[in-house]
């Protein structure tokens, strides 16, 4: 976000809930149709952001 200079207020305004970002905030689990939202928004892929470990 900070890359793309994007603002907390603008995924707001873009249909992402306090509730989402406080989820994020403090590393809680979200769905993946929210993470595609988020993507589409910052102009990413879930690749970008997400990583598996063991």
């Amino acid at each position: 976000m900070k890359k793309r200079e994007i603002s907390q207020y603008h995924l707001l305004q873009s249909g992402i809930d306090n509730k989402t970002l406080d989820s994020l905030k403090k590393n809680r689990n979200i769905t993946m149709h929210t993470l595609d939202k988020l993507c589409r928004i910052i102009g990413c892929t879930a690749n970008d952001v997400v990583e598996f470990t063991e």
